[in-house]
């Protein structure tokens, strides 16, 4: 089900607080199963919700230009640009930044962030090789040893953010600080709600169980009392579901596995109820007669329809979209990118970690005063 994107109950796609701007979105053509066949009408999609969008597409010519020349609006906001070869699915960072470094489609739309001709970047492709472009090319913001993928979680409430789901295997309590304070961020950017609500995910609710990094990472919080996050305390795993903080906060290697417990329970619900409705004569009649119901439930389980992953942490904004999504899911992690610049997350970000700083190494002498 995800990387995610989102329908908070009170955030609305395209919502512009700034008529004035235009948001400069950066594309990697040929990342992903299907290449620019998904991600240029894609991106047609998400221009008619956001006409204020302008795009950087790189890819290979040959493959590209046909497909530009489809989606006349499109091709009149975007420039294309030729680049020399795109990073395969199955290639390893090491090699992807060896060989694709400067050159490859990938990294390109990633610089654009970095030289300030692109607001966000949004790839489809190797999400390992992403995260190593991403953090060689923009670097790690400043305070932030490790970068994090957020994932939007739809919940019974609506949504909820929960970071990391696989950028860095184990955090320490700082770690997980820094995880607590930029998905608290995000969630501002991204659901508009002034203080959101933060929880580690743990074994128990109790403040005794777990592992030593996560009780220590929650005296941090709780200690921190911090005007930009309200600390709920543990949560555990069926609070995801619940919806019961805003923001889900864990390591990469527990927040993959509950990503990937998501997807597998999604799937195996589907292909149960798909079952059960094909298996007798009143089973069809009854999914006909429920099938309004049974549509809304497919579209809330659609993996094309929550989609985007975002990369936290680093002096840029990078969505990952999932490498076998259709054109309606690459327009969904578009609509992602373009909340994320629109909101000025990074900003937010910055200025949560500055005001965590002060308070943990208030000025001394004079000036303090």
């Amino acid at each position: 089900m995800l990387e995610l994107a989102h329908a908070h109950p009170d955030h609305a796609f395209g919502e512009d607080k700034d008529q004035g701007r235009v948001i400069r979105i950066s594309l990697d053509a040929m990342g992903g199963d299907f290449g620019p066949e998904v991600v240029i009408p894609g991106a047609a999609k998400a221009l008619e919700r956001h006409p204020d969008a302008t795009f950087l597409i790189y890819g290979l010519a040959a493959q590209c230009e046909p497909l530009l020349a489809k989606y006349p609006r499109l091709k009149e906001k975007s420039v294309f640009h030729e680049c020399e070869l795109a990073v395969s699915m199955e290639e390893k960072p090491s090699q992807a930044l060896r060989r694709g470094r400067y050159v490859s489609t990938m990294w390109r739309s990633i610089e654009a962030v970095k030289l300030g001709e692109a607001d966000v970047a949004v790839s489809a492709g190797n999400t390992g090789a992403l995260m190593a472009m991403a953090k060689f090319c923009l670097r790690t913001m400043a305070n932030i040893e490790r970068p994090a993928i957020a994932g939007i979680w739809p919940t019974l409430k609506g949504e909820s953010i929960v970071l990391d789901i696989g950028a860095t295997i184990g955090a320490d309590a700082q770690q997980l600080l820094d995880f607590a304070l930029m998905g608290g961020a995000m969630a501002r950017a991204l659901f508009e709600v002034e203080r959101p609500t933060v929880g580690l995910l743990n074994v128990g609710v109790e403040e005794v169980k777990g592992q030593e990094e996560v009780k220590e990472a929650g005296r941090l919080i709780r200690e921190a009392n911090l005007p930009t996050i309200a600390y709920h305390g543990f949560v555990e795993g069926d609070d995801i579901g619940k919806g019961t903080v805003d923001v889900v906060v864990t390591e990469g290697f527990t927040g993959n596995i509950a990503l990937k417990a998501a997807e597998g329970t999604a799937r195996q619900i589907a292909t149960l109820l798909r079952e059960a409705m094909s298996r007798t004569f009143f089973a069809k009649i009854g999914y006909l007669l429920a099938k309004s119901a049974f549509d809304r439930l497919r579209e809330k389980m659609d993996p094309n329809k929550v989609n985007g992953g975002v990369f936290l942490g680093l002096n840029g904004i990078v969505i990952k979209s999932h490498g076998g999504t259709n054109a309606d899911g690459f327009a969904a992690a578009i609509d992602v990118a373009y909340d994320m610049a629109r909101n000025d997350l990074n900003a937010k970000i910055a200025q949560d970690l500055t005001i965590y700083h002060a308070k943990r190494h208030p000025p001394a002498g004079p000036e303090a005063a």
